[in-house]
């Protein structure tokens, strides 16, 4: 049928992304036991340690958590699958920013995981590198264009900002053009920007 919006069959696993947004603690528990080994043993044979491996594992939940809090977050693949590719692609980066050569999935050890596992983790991973490049050029942008462009996008008018800065509503706006034009330069010339993912 022409006009019908299908959304996407949430897995029975979508009780851990449940659970870490309520904090369920046997739930939370129950996901440590059963999946941070795998983590541990991948990130193990990829030139990591324990510590690095329990490291991976809690920033991946964190983001997680943060993204099912903020969004409403539908798993469609088995919990497992989407924790093996987030966590993977978490260490990838990683050993990236440690080392001087470029890493690559090939390089890497995988199990043979689901497409649609794959795709979600994917689309995942990819929307925290956007969110990390995107907070670290906005951090790097000067105290003013920082300011403006927060108070802008916390849902405040252009008339509340303006009032807030002390500034004209004509100063404001195109004062925000400005940076947004000098953010959106900032991020083009970092070495990590890929206009494919962006």
């Amino acid at each position: 049928m022409y006009g019908i919006l299908v959304s996407p069959m949430q897995h029975p696993d979508q009780k851990y992304i449940d659970a870490l947004v309520n904090n369920d603690k046997v739930l939370i528990e129950e996901l440590y036991q059963k999946y941070s080994g795998k983590i541990k043993w991948m990130v193990l044979m990829n030139n990591g340690s324990e510590t690095d491996a329990a490291d991976v594992f809690q920033e991946t939940l964190l983001s997680i958590y943060k993204r099912a809090r903020n969004q409403n977050f539908i798993l469609t693949c088995p919990i497992e699958a989407f924790l093996c590719i987030a966590c993977k692609n978490k260490w990838l980066t990683e050993l990236n920013k440690r080392k001087s050569t470029v890493v690559t999935l090939n390089d890497f050890v995988v199990s043979n995981i689901a497409e649609d596992s794959y795709k979600l983790a994917q689309e995942f991973n990819l929307q925290e590198e956007r969110k990390e490049l995107l907070n670290e050029k906005i951090a790097e942008l000067g105290e003013d264009c920082r300011k403006l462009l927060q108070l802008s996008w916390s849902g405040k008018t252009m008339e509340e900002v303006a009032g807030l800065l002390n500034i004209s509503y004509g100063y404001a706006r195109k004062r925000k053009c400005k940076c947004i034009s000098k953010l959106v330069t900032m991020i083009k010339q970092s070495s990590r920007f890929d206009p494919l993912k962006f």
